[in-house]
């Protein structure tokens, strides 16, 4: 299992529990956006196994649109501090070189970009500044128009060229190696069927070097897959089984993170993976 200089060591998998502080994120919007409810939702993860809380104050679902810079800051600075004054590992979900600044000053210990620094040319010097861990997802462009960009001949061959590009342009701005993390960007400018080359190809990607943290909680190919007769996805929190099927796989593959929604039993199924490679070792 590679190491991630910083945050928790563990021989399994590690599991991030997502704390949304928005009213639109696709899954649970509104449900942690009042400050208080946010800081007990961090708290009740860790408590759950969570050994990072994720915490974002903009929504990435298809379709969302951007909001301010001063408001991600009101959303996500207090929750940050306040639960990392309790001890709690936190990440923050930005896109945004002020917010991640801003987030560092009050605790968090990863940065998490799901542009992997596109949207923003300021964050990989901000996070070489830092000195923490940086997330670089796959990334084409925005939540308004990314659907249009699901376009691939092989999903896994150019989501591991671009990955490696982006690798490349943020070590040439300062971000040392052993800070980077890549993220697949499962429902990125990709759809169901990429999605499922993604995970199957996680051994491939492994190759590029870096840990791997996967996202595929509530994702809605899960929810397509797992469609009635009818034809009609099932909702977002009804493929919480499914999301642990993906988290036992991918934490086996030799993931080095999952990100989930619900922490108990994503916990558990890290800890079942973990077993089995350890038997078959």
């Amino acid at each position: 299992m590679m190491r991630v200089p910083g945050l928790p060591a563990e021989d399994r998998c590690l599991v991030m529990g997502v704390v949304n502080v928005t009213p639109d994120s696709f899954s649970d919007g509104g449900q942690w956006f009042d400050e208080g409810t946010a800081i007990r939702r961090g708290l009740e993860l860790v408590a759950e196994g969570a050994d990072l809380v994720d915490v974002g104050g903009e929504s990435t679902r298809p379709g969302a649109a951007r909001v301010s810079l001063e408001e991600e800051l009101a959303r996500v600075v207090p929750v940050i501090r306040a639960l990392a004054g309790e001890g709690v590992a936190v990440s923050v979900d930005t896109m945004r070189a002020e917010v991640a600044r801003a987030a560092v000053e009050a605790g968090a210990r990863l940065v998490n970009d799901v542009s992997g620094g596109m949207a923003d040319p300021d964050m990989p010097q901000v996070v070489a500044a830092t000195g923490v861990p940086y997330v670089v997802m796959h990334w084409r462009g925005h939540s308004h128009d990314m659907d249009r960009r699901a376009l691939y001949e092989d999903v896994v061959t150019e989501v591991s060229e671009e990955l490696a590009k982006r690798v490349d342009y943020v070590l040439a701005e300062g971000v040392r190696p052993e800070q980077v993390v890549l993220d697949p960007g499962l429902g990125f400018a990709k759809n169901a069927e990429h999605n499922w080359a993604v995970l199957a190809g996680i051994g491939r990607l492994a190759e590029l070097g870096y840990p791997l943290l996967i996202g595929a909680s509530r994702k809605r190919f899960l929810g397509r897959l797992l469609a009635d007769a009818e034809g009609r996805p099932r909702p977002f929190s009804g493929s919480d089984d499914a999301t642990l099927a993906v988290t036992a796989l991918a934490a086996h593959a030799g993931a080095w993170c999952v990100r989930v929604h619900e922490v108990g039993p994503n916990a558990d199924a890290v800890r079942v993976a973990a077993a089995w490679k350890r038997a078959g070792a």
